[in-house]
């Protein structure tokens, strides 16, 4: 497979209208299948959660996606990857979880992340390394060392 052309620049208020959008293109489902709020309160907060830690992806002057993560001294944490519908299953997110962990294994700290049960992008996270190490009712929380 290719490597997939893009880029990351960090989020800036002006991105948030893409990025509300983006939510709700891709969120709104699994959110609706969990029993999760899908109000536009809900999908503003968790937008702005950790927003300083938001990225968005790029292709040229085209916004793709989101890639949102943070990383602690003891462990890194990606919070969301959001892509667009028509631009999934290019790769965007297969790289951005091969490039995440192998930094991470060189700082010898594990990546977690959370998803929504049901959600297909556990396939995913387990082809990737990531395995299930606790859950809720509507979530799965995954970790990889």
């Amino acid at each position: 497979m290719n490597q997939p052309e893009f880029t990351l620049r960090a989020a800036t208020p002006a991105d948030e209208p893409f990025l509300f959008e983006l939510r709700r293109a891709t969120m709104t489902g699994h959110l609706e299948r969990a029993g999760e709020s899908t109000d536009e309160e809900a999908h503003w907060a968790r937008l702005r959660y950790r927003y300083d830690d938001a990225y968005v992806i790029c292709c040229g002057s085209e916004n793709l996606g989101l890639f949102k993560f943070f990383c602690d001294p003891d462990e890194w944490t990606i919070v969301q990857i959001q892509i667009l519908p028509e631009h999934q299953g290019r790769g965007i997110a297969a790289h951005l979880l091969g490039e995440f962990p192998s930094h991470a294994d060189n700082a010898r700290v594990p990546v977690k992340l959370s998803v929504l049960k049901g959600n297909r992008a556990i396939s995913l996270y387990q082809r990737f390394g990531f395995q299930v190490v606790d859950a809720t009712d509507t979530s799965l929380l995954m970790r990889r060392r």
